[in-house]
Order: C-alpha cells, then sequence, then structure tokens
C-alpha cells in the first residue's frame, strides 16, 4: 500500500488541483481515496488499470466536492435572501406601525395646529401661504409648527421605547 500511495500520490494530487484549483483540498480528496481503498482493501476489485481506477477515483471525488461547494454557496445565498426578504417585512411592518401612530399624533393636535401643520408638511404650502388662507400671522404658523413637531418628537421618542 506504501508503494502505491508514493507512486501516484503526486500524480493524483496533480489531476485533483486541475479540479478543485487548491493544493490543501487536492491532497486531502487523495488522501481520503487511499484511506477508503485502505478500508475497503478486502472486498476492493478493479476490473481496469489500477492507474485508472485511481484517476476516476480522485475525478469523480473532486467533482463532488465542487457540487457540494455549489451547494453550500446556493444554501448560503438562499439563507440571505430569506433574511433580506425577513428583514425587508419587518421594516414595512415597523415603518406601517410608525405611519400610523404619526397619524394618530397628528389627529389628536390641537385643530388649528393640525390643520397648520398639514398644510406646511402634505400640502407643502409655505408659512406665508398658511397664513393668507388661515388669515393668521406668519410668526403664528411658525408657533403651531414649532408646537406640533413638539408634540410628535414626544410621542415618537415614547413610541420608540414601546
Amino acid at each position: 500500500m506504501t508503494m502505491l500511495y508514493e507512486h501516484h500520490y503526486s500524480q493524483l494530487c496533480l489531476k485533483a488541483i486541475r479540479y478543485v484549483k487548491d493544493q490543501k483540498i487536492a491532497e486531502d480528496i487523495v488522501q481520503d481515496l487511499f484511506v477508503d481503498i485502505w478500508k475497503k482493501r478486502e472486498n476492493l476489485n478493479v476490473s481496469t488499470s489500477l492507474t485508472g481506477y485511481l484517476q476516476r477515483s480522485v475525478v469523480n471525488r473532486s467533482l463532488n466536492w465542487l457540487r457540494a461547494q455549489r451547494v453550500q454557496i446556493e444554501d448560503i445565498d438562499a439563507v440571505k435572501s430569506t433574511s433580506d426578504n425577513a428583514a425587508d417585512a419587518q421594516g414595512e411592518i415597523e415603518k406601517s406601525e410608525l405611519e400610523a401612530h404619526i397619524n394618530k399624533v397628528i389627529d389628536t393636535l390641537p385643530e388649528k395646529c393640525r390643520l397648520v401643520f398639514i398644510m406646511s408638511r402634505f400640502e407643502m404650502l409655505s408659512y406665508k401661504e398658511i397664513g393668507e388662507k388661515m388669515q393668521i400671522s406668519t410668526k403664528t404658523v411658525e408657533n403651531q409648527i414649532s408646537k406640533a413637531l413638539k408634540i410628535l418628537r414626544y410621542e415618537l421618542k415614547n413610541f420608540s421605547k414601546i
């Protein structure tokens, strides 16, 4: 068995390297082949040439290793994709909950404050336009926006701790 190993080892490693592109992995494949041959030595029946049998075995083991690596990569990609989808779904849920909470807080603002805030943030009107529309001063608009933002900050701070 030692002579067989010494005679074929380097040639089989070179053959494996052509497939797996890594010397250590190629050496492991060849060594595993010889270990398996040693374990099966009493029942092993090689009907072709021994060199042909060893080379075909190394090629098959190398291809199996490559296939296993591809499956692992696909599994990793699937896990990443699943976790990305789960994170996206969780993010969407959190976003929806936050939007609902913001809308609820806006609905509870005092009437004038709520109207000023909605015109400013959702209708995109300037402070001057809001003042003209509601017949109030620009300074009052600023104060109402400030009041709305203060309430929103307070409520959102409490919301994030839930």
